[in-house]
């Protein structure tokens, strides 16, 4: 298992995001993290993530979504937790829900997601998330921790938008994105996700269909990504048009991050 991860017994997906070589240093390892929803968390998860002292929490949940399974907290945790009230996914559903809408095959579910991806970086609650996620990097110290439901579709956007924007190397980014394929017990976290949707859509789902809406693929991400190219020439115009992560908020989070 990549060092990176953590294991959990009902907290998904959860790793460290930093250490990556930038533009200008190295990011720092043990204060960026990065999860699924941690509403099925057993005490000793709860002790373990205590440990890591996480100061800020930003759930980029919706409202339905936090009200269907809201995340538990060790008793010491005296940390901030963000989130912009409303569907950050468009819908009650997160991402990879709202792809199995009418889907049956793989292939089909591939398309459902990665057209997803072309509108996720402009969806008005998730933007505005998005913006509460960059102020709290460039203005809070201690650790933070950065979740959805999964923890893949829209964390892994967010994180792939600061890695971006720290300069990392593309190879690096499309790594940390795709490490949610290993990150964890798999098996576990599919077939509960299977379920669900199943119930939701109906049995014709294939398992490889589920598979495909559970893992993440380089397709998705280069969909945000083509689309934030194609309105705004790049990562950097639009997180400061958008999310209001201007050159004075780059520095910011250059001294924070930046080992």
């Amino acid at each position: 298992m990549n060092d990176r991860v953590r294991i959990f017994e009902g907290i998904h997906n959860f790793r460290d995001y930093g250490g990556y070589a930038g533009r200008e240093g190295r990011l720092k390892s043990g204060v960026l993290w990065r999860s699924g929803q941690h509403g099925g968390a057993t005490p000793n998860d709860l002790a373990k993530v205590s440990e890591l002292r996480i100061a800020t929490v930003v759930d980029l949940r919706g409202d339905s979504e936090r009200q269907m399974m809201p995340c538990l907290r060790h008793d010491d945790f005296d940390g901030l937790v963000l989130f912009a009230p409303g569907e950050t996914a468009g819908s009650e559903l997160a991402p990879h829900e709202e792809a199995g809408r009418g889907i049956t095959t793989a292939d089909e579910a591939r398309a459902a997601m990665t057209r997803l991806y072309v509108n996720m970086p402009f969806r008005d609650v998730l933007v505005r998330s998005l913006t509460l996620y960059f102020e709290a990097l460039a203005t809070r110290d201690g650790a933070s921790l950065l979740h959805c439901l999964a923890g893949k579709d829209r964390t892994g956007l967010a994180a792939a938008l600061l890695h971006r924007l720290l300069g990392v190397h593309e190879d690096d980014v499309m790594a940390d994105y795709l490490l949610t394929n290993a990150a964890g017990d798999q098996k576990r976290r599919i077939a509960a996700a299977g379920d669900s949707i199943r119930e939701r859509y109906g049995a014709q789902i294939t398992d490889e269909a589920i598979e495909t809406l559970m893992g993440v693929d380089p397709m998705y991400l280069d969909a945000a990504t083509r689309s934030i190219n194609e309105r705004f020439g790049g990562t950097e115009r639009y997180a400061e048009e958008v999310l209001g992560v201007n050159a004075a908020r780059r520095e910011a989070l250059r001294e924070r991050l930046i080992a």
